[in-house]
């Protein structure tokens, strides 16, 4: 079994597109709905799309993590990341999928590196991707191209060993930790990311730092 798991806050105008196309590629979608004011579960349903709940909004990581325990319960063979907003292209499921077997991988990981499809702007490009691979580095995660690209796909095992503990968007570090430290085979894939807006600024990257710290502090 093949599910796609969303994450996804106030993400009514787009998440009933995104879910439809992901039908086409996977068994079932799973929209993890992070307390959204919005009519979002409400439109994840309508296109039949199975949604969990959050009642507080705890963040990406936090949906995610989610999304796996459903996984898990479900005894899923694979378990895709794919966001809500409409950046990715689903075209790129099959293909990557079918590399991740046929690497023998554990889990994929998305590059916007790996070809010229996606419109990054600037400051992501040469500001906030140099420093998420400082910030890897760091905090002893394995080294990609594209650390906080949302579109992943993880095995049985994989799915089984990457528990989420950072609820926020320090979770992509997180995940490359837990990568590492249990030894997971891993590849990356060009993905396409469009971008309707603009996105996460510097400030972000500061906060991703400073929930890394505070998970080691009280660990």
């Amino acid at each position: 079994m093949f599910i796609a798991i969303v994450p996804a806050h106030n993400e009514e105008k787009t998440i009933g597109s995104v879910v439809q196309s992901l039908f086409e590629h996977v068994d079932s979608v799973v929209v993890v709905d992070d307390a959204s004011s919005d009519a979002t579960s409400r439109e994840a349903e309508h296109a039949q799309a199975i949604v969990l709940r959050h009642e507080i909004n705890l963040g990406q990581g936090a949906a995610l993590e989610t999304g796996h325990t459903y996984a898990r319960g479900m005894n899923a063979d694979y378990v895709l990341h794919f966001d809500a907003d409409e950046q990715f292209d689903a075209a790129d499921i099959d293909p990557a999928l079918e590399k991740l077997q046929a690497q023998g991988a554990d889990i994929l990981f998305g590059s916007r590196f790996f070809d010229k499809r996606s419109n990054m702007p600037w400051f992501k490009r040469h500001v906030l991707a140099p420093l998420g691979r400082i910030v890897n580095l760091l905090f002893g995660a394995v080294q990609v191209t594209d650390a906080h690209n949302g579109f992943r796909i993880l095995n049985k095992k994989a799915l089984d060993k990457i528990r989420i503990t950072q609820n926020r968007m320090a979770h992509a570090t997180e995940i490359l930790a837990l990568t590492k430290k249990y030894h997971l085979n891993y590849i990356e894939f060009p993905v396409q990311v469009t971008y309707h807006e603009y996105g996460q600024r510097a400030v972000g990257g500061f906060k991703i730092v400073r929930d890394l710290l505070w998970g080691k502090i009280v660990k």
